[in-house]
């Protein structure tokens, strides 16, 4: 028997798809040509934004660059192509500008052009010390260091690709393995990342 306070479950009718999409506990995205058709609250509230002032955005809006937009285009397409699953571990730009890891997967509705329809979920990286969400720790410069090195690049690889100094990537990379306390590039992605790295 229903209570007062209790509200019934939608009814199929009443658009129970549509209600699982928006208030699902993570992060789902639609999107067109990298182009955001629809995005539900968790992901909106993930990056602090809107729902609704998602809709018709490029997702250049999550990269620091043009370049690093234009680099992560052809990750994962060939497991797509395959009709697979593509999962990884990247960092995306929260509004504030601070960058936040996040686990990600996406499957195409069309295996033929990947890009044109695909249907994606980010689930924030939990903090290893408290199992909270992270917050946004990472300058945008750490954020495109931390993110050549979860490609397994070397700082001259990344410097290149910045059109940065090895030097200057050097520095970055050793303020981030001091700042959380670990020895080398493999450590400080896993604390990054946390348990699911």
């Amino acid at each position: 028997m229903q209570t007062p306070d209790q509200t019934p479950p939608p009814t199929p009718a009443e658009g129970i798809d549509a209600l699982a999409f928006l208030h699902a506990p993570v992060g789902i995205v639609l999107t067109s040509s990298r182009v955001i058709r629809a995005a539900n609250h968790s992901f909106a509230q993930m990056t602090g934004h809107e729902p609704a002032t998602l809709q018709g955005q490029s997702f250049r809006m999550f990269y620091d660059s043009d370049r690093a937009f234009r680099d992560t285009r052809d990750i994962g397409l060939q497991p797509l192509r395959d009709g697979q699953t593509y999962s990884d571990e990247r960092l995306l730009r929260h509004a504030t500008g601070r960058a936040i890891l996040v686990r990600f997967h996406a499957h195409t509705l069309t295996p033929d052009d990947p890009l044109a329809n695909l249907v994606m979920s980010f689930t924030p990286l939990a903090n290893p010390l408290t199992g909270d969400a992270p917050k946004p720790i990472l300058t945008p410069r750490e954020r495109t260091v931390v993110a050549g090195l979860t490609r397994g690049q070397t700082s001259k690889e990344i410097a290149r690709d910045l059109n940065l100094s090895p030097r200057t990537v050097e520095d970055v990379r050793a303020r981030l393995l001091k700042r959380f306390k670990v020895r080398n590039a493999a450590e400080l992605l896993a604390r990054l990342a946390g348990p699911a790295f």
